[in-house]
């Protein structure tokens, strides 16, 4: 039976093998997080960098990952 765990790895897995870049939808999947939260962290100036690929916002894997990091030593 698959674990969360694995789930989350598979899901890592998955975004690694793409492109590094990830659509709001696809990053807030991947922080496992709604898009919505996602949002209001970007308009608040607290969330994960991102960038703005013509009129499209995309987030990297690593800024992910150290947004996630940097916000579970807050916790």
């Amino acid at each position: 039976m698959a674990t969360d765990d694995d789930d989350e790895n598979a899901r890592a897995a998955r975004a690694l093998k793409g492109s590094p870049f990830l659509s709001p939808e696809q990053a807030a999947h991947y922080l496992g997080v709604s898009t919505r939260t996602l949002q209001e962290h970007r308009s608040g100036g607290t969330g994960p960098r991102f960038r703005r690929h013509c009129r499209h916002i995309r987030y990297h894997i690593d800024d992910l990952d150290a947004w996630s990091l940097g916000e579970a030593d807050n916790g």
